[in-house]
């Protein structure tokens, strides 16, 4: 598996213009919800409880965030299960508005990365690393708390790393 600092490091290849990572500060996190909205309304019965695919989901992002590191994922945690609560919410609507909220979400998230990737001149970094989806919300997390000053010794490995991994 790849460390924190390459995972980052790679994903910043994709991710060098200020306008793309100001994208991905609006975009993820709609994708991100959208997608726990969706997994929300799936449940299973499991040893006489009900869980949903949201939680499954979540579980499995905080597991693989605290692999790369304890302080990053613990916060992601906060912030997944933040989202699926309020995602929790939407999936209790009709099913009308629980669809059109959640896809509607989805697709307004997806247009503002393409817009990102636009002004950067780069396809996704998904498409080379399926990894990139799931490293994405990490480093939208890894950027925000760099600009607060966060984290200063990450991202000045991160940016060697992107930096040596230039074409």
């Amino acid at each position: 598996m790849k460390t924190l600092q390459q995972q980052l490091g790679q994903y910043a290849l994709y991710h060098r213009s200020k306008r793309n990572v100001l994208t991905h500060f609006f975009g993820i996190p709609l994708i991100v919800f959208a997608v726990l909205c969706l997994c929300a309304r799936i449940e299973f019965a499991v040893a006489g409880y009900v869980i949903n695919a949201a939680q499954i989901v979540v579980f499995a992002s905080v597991v693989y965030y605290l692999m790369l590191s304890v302080s990053l994922g613990l916060i992601m945690a906060v912030i997944l299960v933040l989202l699926s609560l309020g995602a929790l919410v939407i999936a209790q609507l009709s099913l009308s508005d629980w669809l059109v909220i959640s896809v509607g979400l989805f697709a307004v998230g997806w247009v503002l990365q393409f817009i990102g990737h636009y002004y950067e001149g780069k396809k996704p970094a998904f498409v080379d690393d399926i990894v990139g989806l799931i490293i994405g919300p990490l480093f939208v997390l890894a950027e925000a708390l760099f600009l607060m000053g966060f984290y200063s010794s990450l991202e000045q490995q991160v940016i060697d790393i992107a930096g040596a991994s230039r074409p």
